[in-house]
């Protein structure tokens, strides 16, 4: 099932809706799902008329695992790591699909990272392996925009990955899939820069909650990025990038510069 997050048509409702969507259309849901359930009005909207928005909002915080593949630890001149690399993207740098990542005044290198992202349905602490899809809503697609150069100049990526802009998630939620040998890639202008499968990761799905949720207690709409692929590299203004992952879709944002 794919839950989406949207603008409908003034006539129908002035705030953002949830709804399921299904071929061309959207069934408009009653209320927010990761907290109502899924409860259909039985209104159907076309998709065409309405302005997909980010699926979620973090309520609290979108936690990231770094170097999470090895070809991409290799590319960054670091070692594999022996346990997720764990840092946390405020809730502010969320968009949606076809908004615009935004480069900042203070940076030279702002680059794509794609990522699958899963999105927690359930406030949770200290998830057992065997008790993770329990607390999973479901997965949608993520670009870790990172500003490179900041990154290597501060030491750590709060700054270099924090930007307003810089967590663009969608087009949607994907409820029923397995995330466990999903393709992945990224292309800027058409051009292929990432592919690899979610296989390739070091810290699988199952291992990375465990791992999060000893650290914080994960509340409903927290969402988890877990890494990118070998083949980053700078998103120029005016270009856009494509995220796309196999049985969820495509997440296009286009840079622009500041101001």
């Amino acid at each position: 099932m794919r839950i989406a997050r949207f603008t409908p048509p003034q006539e129908i409702s002035a705030s953002p809706l949830f709804g399921v969507v299904s071929g061309d259309e959207i069934e408009i849901l009653s209320g927010d799902p990761l907290y109502s359930g899924i409860i259909k009005t039985g209104e159907k909207v076309a998709l065409n008329k309405v302005k997909l928005l980010a699926p979620v909002i973090p309520r609290s915080k979108v936690v990231c695992v770094g170097k999470n593949y090895a070809d991409h630890a290799k590319e960054m001149d670091s070692a594999v790591p022996e346990q997720p690399v764990l840092f946390i993207k405020p809730n502010t740098s969320v968009i949606g699909p076809d908004d615009a990542i935004v480069w900042p005044a203070m940076s030279k290198k702002v680059d794509h990272e794609a990522e699958l992202a899963v999105v927690i349905g359930k406030i949770c602490k200290d998830v057992p392996i065997e008790r993770v899809k329990d607390v999973v809503f479901g997965y949608t697609i993520a670009n870790d925009v990172t500003a490179r150069d900041l990154q290597k100049v501060d030491g750590q990526w709060s700054r270099a990955k924090g930007f307003d802009t810089f967590c663009p998630l969608g087009p949607w939620i994907e409820t029923e899939i397995d995330p466990s040998d999903l393709a992945i890639s990224a292309s800027v202008d058409g051009e292929l820069r990432q592919s690899d499968r979610t296989s390739s990761m070091i810290f699988d799905i199952p291992t990375i909650i465990t791992f999060v949720s000893q650290v914080y207690t994960l509340l409903p709409g927290d969402v988890i990025l877990t890494g990118t692929p070998a083949g980053v590299g700078v998103i120029p203004v005016g270009s856009t990038v494509a995220i796309s992952i196999e049985g969820i879709g495509t997440l296009e944002n286009r840079a622009v510069s500041h101001g």
